[in-house]
Protein backbone atom coordinates (compact mmCIF):
# COMPACT_ATOMS: atom_id res chain seq x y z
CA UNK A 1 0.00 0.00 0.00
CA UNK A 2 1.60 3.26 -1.12
CA UNK A 3 0.69 6.91 -0.88
CA UNK A 4 0.50 7.16 -4.65
CA UNK A 5 -1.96 4.26 -4.88
CA UNK A 6 -4.43 5.43 -2.22
CA UNK A 7 -4.07 9.22 -2.24
CA UNK A 8 -3.65 11.75 0.57
CA UNK A 9 -5.69 12.12 3.73
CA UNK A 10 -7.99 15.12 3.30
CA UNK A 11 -10.15 17.33 5.51
CA UNK A 12 -13.14 15.54 3.97
CA UNK A 13 -11.75 12.24 5.26
CA UNK A 14 -11.62 13.62 8.79
CA UNK A 15 -15.09 15.10 8.47
CA UNK A 16 -16.41 11.73 7.31
CA UNK A 17 -14.73 9.86 10.17
CA UNK A 18 -16.24 12.15 12.81
CA UNK A 19 -19.64 12.15 11.13
CA UNK A 20 -19.77 8.34 10.97
CA UNK A 21 -18.63 8.04 14.59
CA UNK A 22 -21.25 10.46 15.88
CA UNK A 23 -23.93 8.74 13.81
CA UNK A 24 -23.02 5.38 15.36
CA UNK A 25 -22.74 6.68 18.91
CA UNK A 26 -26.18 8.29 18.78
CA UNK A 27 -27.53 4.73 18.83
CA UNK A 28 -25.91 3.90 22.18
CA UNK A 29 -28.11 2.99 25.16
CA UNK A 30 -28.29 5.93 27.57
CA UNK A 31 -27.40 3.71 30.53
CA UNK A 32 -24.19 2.39 28.95
CA UNK A 33 -22.06 5.54 28.95
CA UNK A 34 -20.47 4.94 32.35
CA UNK A 35 -19.27 1.44 31.39
CA UNK A 36 -15.68 0.86 30.25
CA UNK A 37 -14.79 1.50 26.61
CA UNK A 38 -13.52 -1.85 25.36
CA UNK A 39 -10.04 -2.61 26.69
CA UNK A 40 -9.53 0.93 27.99
CA UNK A 41 -9.70 1.82 31.68
CA UNK A 42 -11.82 4.87 30.86
CA UNK A 43 -15.58 5.01 30.75
CA UNK A 44 -17.30 5.48 27.42
CA UNK A 45 -18.15 9.06 28.44
CA UNK A 46 -14.50 9.77 29.30
CA UNK A 47 -13.34 8.21 26.03
CA UNK A 48 -15.51 10.55 23.97
CA UNK A 49 -14.18 13.48 25.99
CA UNK A 50 -10.63 12.26 25.33
CA UNK A 51 -11.35 11.93 21.60
CA UNK A 52 -12.86 15.42 21.46
CA UNK A 53 -9.84 16.72 23.37
CA UNK A 54 -7.45 15.08 20.87
CA UNK A 55 -9.21 16.75 17.95
CA UNK A 56 -9.21 20.10 19.74
CA UNK A 57 -5.52 19.78 20.62
CA UNK A 58 -4.52 18.96 17.03
CA UNK A 59 -6.45 21.97 15.79
CA UNK A 60 -4.73 24.13 18.41
CA UNK A 61 -1.27 22.98 17.27
CA UNK A 62 -2.00 24.49 13.86
CA UNK A 63 -3.47 27.70 15.28
CA UNK A 64 -0.53 29.95 16.26
CA UNK A 65 0.97 32.13 13.54
CA UNK A 66 4.28 30.49 14.41
CA UNK A 67 3.34 26.90 15.38
CA UNK A 68 5.37 25.40 18.23
CA UNK A 69 8.22 23.14 17.15
CA UNK A 70 9.32 21.67 20.48
CA UNK A 71 6.19 21.34 22.62
CA UNK A 72 2.41 21.37 22.61
CA UNK A 73 0.49 24.61 22.93
CA UNK A 74 0.56 25.04 26.74
CA UNK A 75 -3.03 24.60 27.80
CA UNK A 76 -3.63 23.22 31.29
CA UNK A 77 -4.65 19.57 31.11
CA UNK A 78 -6.37 18.05 34.13
CA UNK A 79 -7.99 14.80 35.24
CA UNK A 80 -11.46 14.58 36.73
CA UNK A 81 -10.38 11.38 38.52
CA UNK A 82 -6.90 9.86 38.98
CA UNK A 83 -7.37 7.11 36.39
CA UNK A 84 -9.19 9.28 33.86
CA UNK A 85 -7.78 11.02 30.78
CA UNK A 86 -6.02 14.38 31.13
CA UNK A 87 -8.07 16.84 29.06
CA UNK A 88 -8.67 20.47 28.33
CA UNK A 89 -12.11 19.62 26.95
CA UNK A 90 -14.91 18.24 29.13
CA UNK A 91 -18.62 17.94 28.41
CA UNK A 92 -21.37 19.12 30.74
CA UNK A 93 -22.93 15.96 32.18
CA UNK A 94 -26.27 17.73 32.52
CA UNK A 95 -26.40 17.99 28.71
CA UNK A 96 -26.45 14.17 28.50
CA UNK A 97 -25.11 12.02 25.65
CA UNK A 98 -26.51 14.40 23.03
CA UNK A 99 -24.44 17.21 24.51
CA UNK A 100 -21.38 14.98 24.71
CA UNK A 101 -21.63 14.14 21.02
CA UNK A 102 -22.15 17.80 20.17
CA UNK A 103 -18.82 18.53 21.91
CA UNK A 104 -17.21 15.81 19.78
CA UNK A 105 -18.71 17.24 16.59
CA UNK A 106 -17.56 20.76 17.48
CA UNK A 107 -13.96 19.69 18.16
CA UNK A 108 -13.88 17.65 14.97
CA UNK A 109 -15.13 20.66 13.01
CA UNK A 110 -12.35 22.82 14.50
CA UNK A 111 -9.68 20.42 13.25
CA UNK A 112 -11.32 20.06 9.83
CA UNK A 113 -11.39 23.85 9.49
CA UNK A 114 -7.77 24.30 10.58
CA UNK A 115 -6.54 21.64 8.16
CA UNK A 116 -8.44 23.31 5.32
CA UNK A 117 -6.96 26.77 5.89
CA UNK A 118 -3.40 25.95 7.01
CA UNK A 119 -0.72 25.98 4.26
CA UNK A 120 0.78 22.58 3.50
CA UNK A 121 4.24 23.96 4.29
CA UNK A 122 3.38 24.46 7.99
CA UNK A 123 4.90 22.08 10.53
CA UNK A 124 3.96 21.77 14.20
CA UNK A 125 5.07 19.65 17.13
CA UNK A 126 3.71 16.23 17.95
CA UNK A 127 5.44 13.63 20.10
CA UNK A 128 5.22 11.18 17.17
CA UNK A 129 6.88 13.55 14.72
CA UNK A 130 6.58 17.16 13.60
CA UNK A 131 3.56 17.09 11.30
CA UNK A 132 2.00 19.01 8.45
CA UNK A 133 -1.75 19.72 8.22
CA UNK A 134 -2.38 16.43 6.40
CA UNK A 135 -0.56 14.62 9.20
CA UNK A 136 -2.79 16.21 11.82
CA UNK A 137 -5.85 15.28 9.76
CA UNK A 138 -4.63 11.69 9.59
CA UNK A 139 -3.99 11.66 13.35
CA UNK A 140 -7.52 12.88 13.88
CA UNK A 141 -8.83 10.08 11.66
CA UNK A 142 -6.85 7.44 13.59
CA UNK A 143 -8.04 8.76 16.95
CA UNK A 144 -11.64 8.81 15.73
CA UNK A 145 -11.65 5.38 14.12
CA UNK A 146 -9.87 3.45 16.87
CA UNK A 147 -11.57 5.15 19.81
CA UNK A 148 -14.92 4.56 18.15
CA UNK A 149 -13.84 0.91 18.00
CA UNK A 150 -13.22 1.06 21.78
CA UNK A 151 -16.56 2.76 22.32
CA UNK A 152 -18.44 0.30 20.13
CA UNK A 153 -17.10 -2.56 22.23
CA UNK A 154 -18.24 -0.87 25.43
CA UNK A 155 -21.61 0.27 24.12
CA UNK A 156 -22.58 -2.92 22.28
CA UNK A 157 -22.46 -1.39 18.79
CA UNK A 158 -21.11 -2.65 15.46
CA UNK A 159 -18.39 -0.49 13.88
CA UNK A 160 -16.44 -0.96 10.68
CA UNK A 161 -15.24 2.21 8.92
CA UNK A 162 -14.67 2.46 5.15
CA UNK A 163 -11.66 0.50 3.90
CA UNK A 164 -10.41 3.32 1.66
CA UNK A 165 -10.39 5.74 4.60
CA UNK A 166 -8.35 3.27 6.64
CA UNK A 167 -5.98 2.67 3.71
CA UNK A 168 -5.18 6.36 3.24
CA UNK A 169 -4.58 6.77 6.96
CA UNK A 170 -2.29 3.75 7.11
CA UNK A 171 -0.29 4.96 4.12
CA UNK A 172 0.21 8.38 5.73
CA UNK A 173 1.05 7.38 9.30
CA UNK A 174 1.99 3.68 9.34
CA UNK A 175 4.33 3.01 6.40
CA UNK A 176 5.25 -0.42 7.79
CA UNK A 177 1.64 -1.60 8.19
CA UNK A 178 1.12 -5.25 7.18
CA UNK A 179 0.04 -5.43 3.57
CA UNK A 180 -1.55 -8.89 3.90
CA UNK A 181 -4.43 -7.72 6.12
CA UNK A 182 -7.48 -5.69 5.18
CA UNK A 183 -6.94 -1.98 5.97
CA UNK A 184 -9.26 -1.81 9.00
CA UNK A 185 -7.78 -4.89 10.65
CA UNK A 186 -4.28 -3.61 9.85
CA UNK A 187 -5.10 -0.28 11.49
CA UNK A 188 -6.37 -2.04 14.61
CA UNK A 189 -3.16 -4.07 14.74
CA UNK A 190 -0.97 -0.99 14.25
CA UNK A 191 -2.71 0.68 17.21
CA UNK A 192 -2.39 -2.27 19.57
CA UNK A 193 -6.00 -3.41 19.46
CA UNK A 194 -5.83 -6.84 17.86
CA UNK A 195 -3.46 -9.59 16.80
CA UNK A 196 -2.85 -10.94 13.31
CA UNK A 197 -1.70 -14.37 12.16
CA UNK A 198 1.99 -14.53 13.01
CA UNK A 199 1.85 -11.06 14.58
CA UNK A 200 1.00 -10.78 18.28
CA UNK A 201 -0.94 -7.82 19.61
CA UNK A 202 1.37 -4.82 20.07
CA UNK A 203 1.96 -3.60 23.61
CA UNK A 204 3.64 -0.38 22.39
CA UNK A 205 3.13 1.42 19.10
CA UNK A 206 3.46 4.76 17.37
CA UNK A 207 2.68 6.48 14.10
CA UNK A 208 4.97 8.70 12.02
CA UNK A 209 3.62 12.22 11.75
CA UNK A 210 6.47 13.62 9.68
CA UNK A 211 5.55 14.17 6.03
CA UNK A 212 7.48 12.03 3.57
CA UNK A 213 8.48 9.46 6.19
Amino acid sequence: MTRSSVGPVTPDDLDLAVRLAVQLLRGAPAAAWDGEAGSLEWSCWETVEHLADDLFAYAAQLGPRTPPSEREVPFVWQRRRPEGPANVVFADREAGPDGLLQVLEACGALLVAMVRVTPASVRSHHVFGKADPEGFAAMGVVETLVHTHDLAAGLGLDWRPPADLCARTLARLFPDAPADADPWTALLWCTGRTELPGRPRLSTWRWHGEPGY
